[in-house]
């Protein structure tokens, strides 16, 4: 607030920086007009967050905010089991609609935080697709290639401590260097082979093409889905919690899907007593086909290599049918993780040939056509600069990002959790 004093004049600490010529920079020069160092004189207080602002109250409303919510947090003691509906427990969730909704209010994030942790990290990758989502995919790889729920348990707070290092990280790069100094970085000296889609894609600091900070929000929100989740893995082995919430223990992978509803203490639901019970033959009857009906979307969206393993993935789950249900459940959980482990294989492919797609996509367009189409190669992410269409070689139509079947599994939960039915997954 005291930077807003009349007394404080930017205009009499600001930096004009010259121009460079031609020889110190591999910048067009009427590109660098665009550029922050030379755009306009430069306040050296806007690199520490000071700047004027009228009317001052829009200045300062997101650190109203902040210490409202501080006083608000201080004076409201939170409940003791963290929920909403103190009296609704596992065995409650069977009870009705009614019931269910509020025990899924109550421990969504416990039994399907996991997932949505998933969830949001192919979020993370989708909207950036840029180095840093090549890192997010090698992550998510690493993370189901644990796939039993206890060795995930182990790897997870050395996953959290990676989202938590590499957002401090971007952000650091999102500040950049103090523009003052009127020096530029070295990817825009004479000589560098870097160009603003290259710069872009490697979210690089930089004066004319700035990382873009609204990556961050979709990193945040994973690190907060990811930490949430750390505490459920801690709850999990709280006497209180599981008596409460339910277990989140795995079945046995031997037990036949055939003979399972015996171990089922679930009410059988099949003769829809009640509302509740026809959405979930409606969820666990017909679930199975809207999943193949996914995958025959994705496989037909575009024409390529990766679409094809999608048509196979579907056929193949068609020609066994409803019978697959009735396989032992290792069997069925085995073709599962084999469309998944696909799945994510596509995702990170797609990832880490997008530098072809936004950072060299002219070269391509010019020398390797056949890599387009054979691949589908195609920029999803605003910003980038694209060439000119080509009647020679035409790209690929923005589409639908890869669907998201890491979360369709979910895992096969305890025959102590009477949310299991014969041969279906937990979600």
């Amino acid at each position: 607030m005291l930077y807003q004093l009349q007394t404080i004049k930017p205009e009499n600490f600001s930096v004009n920086c010259s121009l460079p010529n031609e020889n110190q920079t591999n910048i067009p020069l009427h590109q660098l007009n665009k550029s922050l160092l030379y755009s306009a004189p430069i306040d050296p207080t806007e690199w520490v967050g000071l700047r004027k602002s009228a009317p001052l109250l829009v200045y300062l409303r997101n650190n109203l905010l902040m210490l409202e919510y501080y006083r608000g947090r201080n004076n409201l003691t939170a409940p003791v089991s963290k929920t909403i509906f103190h009296d609704i427990t596992r065995l409650h969730l069977d009870d009705g609609l009614v019931n269910c909704a509020k025990y899924f209010i109550n421990y969504f994030f416990y039994k399907f935080g996991l997932e949505t942790c998933f969830l949001m990290s192919v979020n993370v990758i989708g909207q950036r697709m840029d180095f840093y989502a090549m890192i997010h995919a090698c992550w998510l790889i690493a993370v189901l290639y644990r796939r039993r729920r206890k060795a995930i348990a182990e790897i997870w707070p050395k996953y959290c401590c990676f989202l938590a290092c590499i957002l401090s990280f971007q952000y650091l790069i999102c500040i950049g260097f103090p523009p003052a100094p009127c020096r530029d970085y070295p990817w825009r000296f004479k000589g560098a082979s870097f160009n603003d889609n290259i710069v872009k894609w490697l979210y690089f600091p930089d004066f004319i093409v700035r990382p873009n900070p609204v990556f961050l929000v979709y990193d945040f929100m994973l690190l907060l889905c990811a930490s949430l989740q750390r505490q459920i893995f801690e709850d999990e082995n709280k006497a209180a919690v599981r008596i409460m919430a339910g277990d989140n223990v795995e079945i046995c992978m031997n037990l036949d899907a055939a003979s399972f509803s015996q171990h089922n203490p679930v009410p059988d639901f099949i003769h829809c007593r009640s509302y509740l019970d026809m959405s979930k033959v409606i969820i666990f009857s017909y679930l199975f086909w809207f999943v193949l009906t996914i995958i025959f979307i994705t496989g037909t969206t575009r024409i390529s290599i990766f679409c094809m393993g999608y048509l196979v993935a579907c056929f193949y789950f068609l020609l066994f049918g409803g019978d697959l249900l009735l396989k032992p459940i290792k069997s069925i959980l085995r073709y599962w993780d084999w469309l998944i482990a696909y799945n994510v294989f596509v995702i990170t492919m797609k990832n880490i040939l997008s530098i072809g797609a936004c950072g060299y996509i002219e070269k391509l367009v010019q020398n390797s056509c056949w890599l387009i189409q054979a691949f589908s190669l195609a920029c999803t992410v605003k910003g980038y600069k694209m060439p000119d269409d080509d009647s020679s070689c035409k790209l690929p139509k923005k589409s639908f990002h890869e669907l998201l079947f890491p979360t369709c599994r979910g895992g096969y939960k305890g025959v102590t959790d009477p949310g299991i039915e014969v041969g279906q997954a937990k979600n």
